[in-house]
């Protein structure tokens, strides 16, 4: 097909701050970005391939064109020689991987790695860790490609945001230092206040040498550009509204045409609709986050939040806070939202996350907010990613499930999805998170089944009470 430049945005649909992938059958067709820091600051799209316009034939189809579907296609080309065709239902990178806040981590998923001892076992865990570790490699090698996404390096801090939670970090430090071999330390408040950065609510904290921060969407770009200068087709305002499998191929229906093609990769993330496929049906949990940015911080300001450091930060809140101060001295911070989107819009959830500057820095009270907005992750329903191929005998893949850390991880998934379209099979691939699919909703970890879907809700409603209870006050 005929490569089209980007669409005017004056032919783009308008976006739905309202959008809920648990209630819309779509996340739209071609719908204009969140109103972000990332979006506002990233400069004009690079060139896509316009919408599909008529029936294509194509090799591989990876759906959504975010850093997993990109990070897909890209090594898909540059590894395997296979030339991807990808479909995004809006914009190019227009759901996540525009919204997030830019943390890059070596993690992956929700799940501590004391935890991944008790749910595995140590030699699984030793393994999990070495391919959590190489895909922070990978991560790191695509940020030096891609220098303009503003790369932060140095590692990330893990602050306590209540005295007892100290405990929690010394252990969680003694297992990655004495296990894992990482290079780990803990900081007293002192030191944290003043080689760091002054948080008022700090009672010390846990610093991992590994973390960068970037700017999202600029290395999404970065991606896109390196994509199609492979030959990858990108095509925005393209969703799939229906997909059928005769006789091994697949048809994906768009509302311009259908694509045939021999593999499918689905890389939707937390904007992934029921109904897509059936691999995938009720298998993430999408969870709304709130962010916003700053004006950029005034000399007083900086020295009296004594922001020192660029690293990326997280709190030890079960409902975290994320924040760092950006390259042009603006303080980034994220954290939970509201569960539907039909309430995004309610100013309290905002509110909420302001009060959390405010607390952790008393100095910008009142300061001017120029961005805000809110995003869905995906969180799977055991709170660990999945990079696999659920039915054998059928070329279709997913990866998704990355629990708020697929900044970093979401390109060595792309490597690996890449991978398994190309008919590899690696040792790699016998990890857990690679040889199991997405689970069902449970209870209490005991039963999981799809039947739970409708109520999940009700109980994330009341988590969140215990959870701010937890973290606040007992």
């Amino acid at each position: 097909m005929k490569a089209h430049a980007q669409p005017r945005a004056s032919m783009r649909s308008p976006y739905d701050p309202q959008y809920d992938p648990l209630v819309a059958k779509s996340p739209g067709h071609g719908a204009n970005y969140a109103p972000t820091y990332w979006v506002g600051t990233a400069g004009e799209p690079p060139e896509d391939d316009g919408p599909i316009t008529g029936d294509v034939d194509a090799d591989v189809v990876i759906v959504g064109s975010g850093f997993t579907g990109l990070a897909t296609a890209l090594f898909l080309a540059r590894e395997h020689g296979i030339r991807a065709t990808v479909l995004e239902a809006n914009q190019a990178v227009w759901g996540c991987t525009s919204r997030n806040g830019g943390q890059g981590q070596n993690a992956s998923g929700r799940l501590y790695r004391s935890q991944w001892i008790a749910r595995w076992g140590k030699e699984t865990a030793l393994k999990l860790d070495a391919e959590i570790r190489e895909g922070f490699d990978t991560f790191k090698s695509l940020v030096a490609e891609f220098p303009e996404c503003e790369p932060q390096p140095g590692g990330h801090l893990y602050i306590a945001h209540r005295e007892k939670k100290m405990a929690f970090l010394h252990n969680e430090s003694k297992v990655m230092r004495e296990v894992f071999g990482y290079n780990t330390r803990m900081l007293t408040p002192d030191e944290v206040r003043d080689e760091y950065v002054n948080d008022a609510e700090s009672f010390g904290a846990l610093h991992e040498p590994d973390g960068i921060g970037v700017h999202p969407l600029k290395l999404a770009f970065g991606y896109l550009r390196k994509a199609r200068e492979l030959g990858v087709k990108v095509h925005p305002a393209s969703p799939v509204i229906g997909m059928e499998t005769r006789n091994g191929v697949h048809y994906l229906k768009t509302p311009g045409g259908t694509v045939k093609a021999r593999a499918v990769g689905f890389a939707t993330g937390g904007y992934t609709s029921n109904g897509m496929h059936r691999s995938l049906d009720s298998k993430i949990m999408p969870i709304l986050s709130n962010s916003l940015v700053t004006r950029p911080l005034t000399e007083q300001e900086l020295a009296a939040t004594n922001f020192k450091t660029t690293e990326v930060i997280t709190d030890t809140r079960t409902l975290r806070f994320y924040y760092r101060k950006l390259p042009d001295n603006r303080v980034q911070i994220g954290s939970r939202s509201s569960i539907t989107g039909a309430d995004a819009p309610n100013p309290v959830h905002m509110a909420k996350l302001i009060d959390g500057l405010h607390r952790k820095f008393p100095a910008l009270k009142g300061i001017q907010i120029d961005y805000s907005w809110w995003g869905w992750v995906d969180v799977s329903h055991d709170m660990m990613p999945r990079i696999v191929q659920p039915n054998a005998d059928e070329s279709v893949f997913y990866a998704v499930g990355y629990g708020g850390n697929g900044v970093s991880f979401s390109a060595h998934a792309g490597r690996r999805m890449a991978q398994r379209i190309a008919g590899k099979n690696l040792p790699a691939f016998e990890l857990p998170i690679y040889n199991s699919e997405l689970e069902y909703p449970n209870v209490f970890n005991l039963v999981r089944s799809r039947a739970f879907a409708p109520f999940r809700r009700f109980g994330q409603r009341f988590l969140y009470h215990w959870y701010y209870l937890r973290d606040e006050t007992l």
